[in-house]
């Protein structure tokens, strides 16, 4: 094998002897201090334009560390590079983002192939081999090919063409790598040694090497960890998309608000990016009408504030499409504000629970002496001002709703319900639903099993949208509308 460490002075390798003082074998490489100073200054490549160093300054953000370990890794295009890299940190941590671009910038030849996307080993060597050296090399691989076929014709191809400068195989995904043949992660990892020629492999996951590291040994590459982006640097990465319509200021303060409300719950880079894409044009609304001004940051954020609780319920989940949400912002200028409430209750709500809710509103908002006028055949001529009294001069649905026994309840519901319905159990375990549900409250304590009595928690907007969908026209029925 090449020496490859030679060129790396100021690099420490992990051996079995540091083992027991710095951490198992494999360990991520540590730097001595000048070589963690020069990268923490800025990047370091030979050969390497400064122009171009800084064009990678910027597309690299919060990543310059990690950046400038690769390239000291990497050495000059020339010299061998270590066999094998192995590249792990949580999702959108910047992993495939920071060597592709780095490959691509230097002009590097590489390979990036994704496992996902290669169900068997013999699409990973073709998508390989296309990469590195064109359309006629996959020619060469047998129908179903190994990674004995896989060397043979790497090493007849570099015969042919020898490497000037390293080639970099990267996969993506590597983790789909143990559910392959078992001689092909420890046959990946030692590649350069296998066809004797200056390639890398440079395997990027989710996972930690621990999970793997094969029973029967293989060749420990070398590891780096790319950590969680701080809530510092997502506002310094997410604040690069700025509106160009507003000032940098403005959008700075609007992902500062929603890094406010998401970071506790989610720290993915993408998923945050498509949020802030999402609420930017409702945070910017006020502005658009006139009612506020960029540094009227309060006004902003309680125009924003129930949108981003509501963007939240359904983080990581893409429930909807960018555009489908923007109509839903569009839908909900001319709706009212339970109008998503009551669509919902639409769909969930069973036939007969529907019932029971209109029932229960009838109960809470209408006199219990007004029963007799509104749900019997032969009442006789009532007038409300012959049992109006003082204190209901004032309409009931200002008082807010009136408790209710379970009997008169269900007394309501068997009068407006338009089939016959015994008294099962299934009607009473819908009332406790609603009771779960909230649209339902149930007043009083919870060991009073004999008068158990309830209010109506929905508004009147709410349970006449519930009544069109059973063609039920309530108003007949409400005293206050009489």
């Amino acid at each position: 094998m090449k020496n490859f460490k030679s060129r790396l002075p100021d690099v420490t390798f992990y051996s079995r002897e540091s083992e027991a003082a710095c951490g198992p074998r494999g360990s991520v490489v540590g730097f001595s201090g000048s070589v963690s100073e020069k990268m923490l200054s800025g990047l370091q490549y030979p050969g390497c334009p400064e122009a171009r160093l800084q064009s990678l300054r910027e597309k690299l953000p919060c990543r310059e560390v990690q950046a400038g370990t690769l390239l000291a890794i990497m050495g000059e295009p020339e010299q061998y590079c270590y066999p094998s890299i192995f590249i792990y940190g949580h999702r959108a941590t910047g992993k495939s983002h920071v060597i592709l671009t780095l490959l691509k910038e230097l002009e590097l030849p590489h390979a990036a192939v994704s496992c996902v996307e290669c169900v068997s080993a013999g699409l990973l060597f073709e998508q390989t081999l296309l990469a590195l050296f064109g359309a006629d090399s996959a020619a060469l691989l047998p129908r179903l090919p190994s990674l004995s076929d896989f060397v043979r014709v790497y090493r007849q191809i570099c015969a042919q063409q020898p490497a000037k400068q390293t080639r970099y195989i990267v996969l993506e995904r590597a983790e789909l790598l143990r559910d392959m043949e078992a001689n092909l992660l420890p046959g990946l990892l030692r590649l350069q040694e296998l066809v004797d020629d200056n390639v890398a492999v440079i395997l990027l996951s989710e996972i930690v090497w621990d999970k793997f590291r094969p029973n029967i040994g293989c060749f420990e590459p070398l590891l780096l960890h790319f950590p969680d982006y701080t809530k510092a640097e997502l506002l310094q990465i997410l604040s690069l998309d700025s509106n160009p319509s507003y000032t940098p200021e403005l959008y700075s303060s609007y992902i500062n608000i929603l890094l406010g409300v998401f970071y506790s719950v989610c720290r993915d880079l993408r998923e945050l990016r498509h949020l802030a894409a999402l609420n930017f044009s409702k945070f910017c609304e006020p502005l658009e009408k006139g009612e506020a001004k960029e540094g009227n940051t309060h006004k902003l954020w309680r125009n924003i504030e129930p949108h981003l609780k509501r963007a939240m319920q359904t983080v990581y989940l893409r429930e909807v499409s960018s555009v489908q949400w923007g109509q839903q912002q569009m839908d909900e200028k001319e709706a009212t504000a339970l109008r998503g409430l009551s669509a919902l209750a639409h769909v969930e709500l069973p036939y007969y629970s529907k019932f029971l809710l209109i029932a229960a509103y009838l109960a809470s908002y209408n006199p219990a002496r007004t029963d007799r006028r509104f749900f019997l055949k032969h009442h006789g001529k009532m007038k409300k001002t012959s049992f109006l009294k003082k204190h209901e001069k004032t309409s009931n649905h200002l008082l807010g709703p009136k408790p209710f026994p379970l009997d008169r309840l269900l007394a309501i519901f068997y009068s407006v319900v338009d089939s016959r319905v015994a008294p099962t159990a299934s009607v009473f375990s819908q009332i406790s639903s609603l009771v779960t549900l909230q649209l339902l409250t149930q007043v009083g304590h919870d060991d009073q099993l004999d008068t158990p009595k309830y209010k109506c928690a929905v508004s009147l907007d709410f349970i006449l949208a519930i009544s069109r969908t059973v063609n039920f026209d309530i108003v007949m029925y409400l005293y206050d509308f009489i």
